[in-house]
């Protein structure tokens, strides 16, 4: 038998944030936050100085299991290629799941709109370092233009996530395909 620890009003009210505005946006009210995480009010302003304080450090607990699902793990052994190509066969994997709704991160630079919303600066770097990744395996695999492939990547990235999370398309045998031609055209290996 396993003993489940109890979490603190605080990973509660994280836990909250992360599921509810993923499923329903941004706009969730700080109400609802605190009654799915069976916090007050009065908690949840101790312990965060406001809901946009709150969304950001949602969005900043959850970017390392963001990583570890997505990016391969270092110095695994595949080639840059294989590598950046880990990354899509990941996305596939996940759009392809009943309770996909797209890149948490990217939708909330969407619905948020101002770019300087604490949640959307941390959105923002967590994107920024999707993109420094590519960047490195570009380099590191000897594409032509590794900033320009590394764009071109989260460029696909973003609109794969974007198409699938709202159900427009499937990334089944059409994300791979993609990427492909992409580190084909940069001499990618």
């Amino acid at each position: 038998m396993t003993t489940k620890v109890k979490q603190s009003p605080r990973e509660r009210l994280l836990e909250a944030a992360a599921t509810l505005t993923y499923r329903d946006g941004v706009e969730i009210g700080v109400q609802a936050l605190c009654k799915a995480a069976g916090v007050s009010k009065r908690s949840m302003y101790q312990l965060f100085e406001s809901k946009n304080e709150l969304l950001a450090a949602s969005l900043k607990e959850r970017a390392a299991a963001f990583a570890a699902r997505a990016l391969p793990p270092p110095d695994d052994g595949r080639s840059p290629r294989e590598r950046i190509l880990h990354v899509f066969e990941r996305a596939e994997s996940l759009a392809a799941t009943p309770e996909f709704r797209g890149c948490r991160y990217l939708a909330v630079q969407i619905e948020l709109k101002d770019r300087s919303h604490p949640a959307s600066r941390t959105a923002q770097q967590i994107k920024a370092n999707l993109t420094a990744f590519f960047r490195a395996e570009a380099e590191g695999g000897g594409a032509s233009n590794p900033d320009l492939l590394a764009r071109q990547l989260i460029l696909v990235f973003d609109g794969a996530n974007a198409r699938a999370g709202i159900g427009a398309d499937h990334l089944t045998g059409l994300i791979a395909p993609t990427v492909t031609t992409l580190l084909d055209a940069a001499d990618m290996h």
